[in-house]
C-alpha cells in the first residue's frame, strides 16, 4: 500500500537575530521602515509540506511518494531525499524556477519575520494523479492553489481516498471551495485556528462536517486532538515531550502517522495517539527532517507514552 502526497517541497533558511525586534522597529517610523538584522546563526533545513509527510512516513516503515513541482536549485534536497530513501518518482523539475523556500527570521522573543517565495509551487497542477500508478491513499496538502484543486478532483477521478489537509493554504479559498472539497475528500485535517476558518467559511462545524467525511481531525498542540466521526468524538492524548525544541512541522509528522494507521487499518484511538507521538518525537529536534528513530525503538516509545503495545 502505497501513499500519493501532494504539497510544497521548500527549503528553509532559518537565521536567528540574538536581540528583540521591538528594540529596532520605531512604531512611530513604520512607513519609513528600513532595518537590518545581524544574523550570526543560520541555518537551511529540508522542509515542504509533502516532503516532510513523505520523510515521516518513511520513519514509520510506510511507502509514501511525493508529488510536487521543484525549481531548477533542487539539487540538494534531491541528494537528500535519495540518501533517505525517498522517491522522487513524481517530482518534478521546472528549470526555469526556484525551488519554494522561506526565510525566517526569529527573534529571542520567538518573534518571527518571514518572506515566503513559491516558485515551482505555483505550477504543481502540471503533475497529475493519473500519473502515479499503484497509490492507494492519498492527501492533498498545502500547495499552490491550481494544483491543490486538481488534485482533489483526480483523486476522485482515479478512485483514491484522500485527507483533504489545507494548512497554511487555507486563505487561498473561499467558503465555495473549501465546501467543493470536503464534498471531494474522505478525511479532513486541520489544527484547532484552521478548524474554525473552516467552520467560518462553510458554516458547519466539525460535528457537522463529520457527517459528511469518514472523520475531522483537529490537532490542539499540547492538549491533544480530537477525531470526530459520524458516531463519536476521539479524544487523543498528546504523548509526553521531554524538551521543546521546534515545533515546526510537528502537523505534517502527525499527517504522517495518520496515514501509516489509515494504510494499516488501525483503529482511530491507535491510529491518533501513532500521529500524536509522532509530533512529539519531531518537536524535540530542530528541523522538519532532522529526527530519527527506528521502528522497534517507536513501539517502545509508544508502549511507554500510551501503556499499550501496537
Amino acid at each position: 500500500m502505497s501513499a500519493l502526497i501532494c504539497g510544497s517541497m521548500a527549503f528553509d533558511t532559518i537565521m536567528v537575530f540574538q536581540d528583540q525586534f521591538k528594540n529596532h522597529i520605531l512604531p512611530e517610523q513604520v512607513h519609513i521602515l528600513n532595518v537590518s538584522f545581524l544574523v550570526p546563526e543560520l541555518r537551511r533545513e529540508f522542509g515542504g509540506c509533502a516532503g516532510n509527510i513523505a520523510y515521516n512516513l518513511k520513519l514509520l516503515g510506510g511507502e509514501g511518494k511525493a508529488m510536487a513541482t521543484v525549481g531548477a536549485d533542487f539539487g540538494a534536497y534531491a541528494e537528500w531525499m535519495d540518501e533517505n530513501e525517498l522517491s522522487r518518482d513524481h517530482i518534478r523539475v521546472i528549470a526555469d524556477s526556484y525551488t519554494a523556500q522561506a526565510y525566517i527570521t526569529t527573534d529571542r522573543d520567538d518573534n518571527q519575520i518571514t518572506a515566503f517565495h513559491p516558485g515551482a509551487m505555483n505550477r504543481s497542477h502540471l503533475v497529475k494523479v493519473e500519473e502515479a500508478k499503484g497509490c492507494t491513499i492519498g492527501i492533498v496538502s498545502p500547495d499552490g492553489r491550481q494544483g491543490m484543486i486538481e488534485h482533489a478532483q483526480q483523486f476522485v477521478e482515479q478512485g483514491i481516498p484522500f485527507i483533504f489537509d489545507p494548512g497554511q493554504g487555507m486563505p487561498m479559498f473561499d467558503g465555495d471551495d473549501l465546501t467543493r472539497f470536503m464534498q471531494q475528500a474522505t478525511w479532513l485535517a486541520f489544527n484547532d485556528y484552521e478548524a474554525k476558518l473552516m467552520q467560518d467559511r462553510t458554516g458547519l462545524t466539525p460535528e457537522q462536517m463529520a457527517q459528511e467525511v469518514e472523520a475531522v481531525v483537529i490537532t490542539r498542540g499540547g492538549e491533544g486532538s480530537l477525531i470526530y466521526t459520524r458516531k463519536k468524538v476521539y479524544e487523543i492524548p498528546a504523548a509526553p515531550v521531554a524538551n521543546v525544541i521546534d515545533p515546526t512541522g510537528c502537523g505534517d509528522a502527525y499527517r504522517a502517522g495518520l496515514l501509516y494507521g489509515l494504510m494499516n487499518s488501525m483503529d482511530w484511538e491507535t491510529t491518533g495517539r501513532i500521529a500524536s507521538l509522532m509530533g512529539a518525537i519531531k518537536i524535540e529536534e530542530a528541523g522538519t527532517q532532522n529526527h530519527r528513530f527506528l521502528c522497534d525503538e517507536f513501539s517502545q516509545c509508544f508502549n511507554i507514552a500510551f501503556g499499550y503495545s501496537l
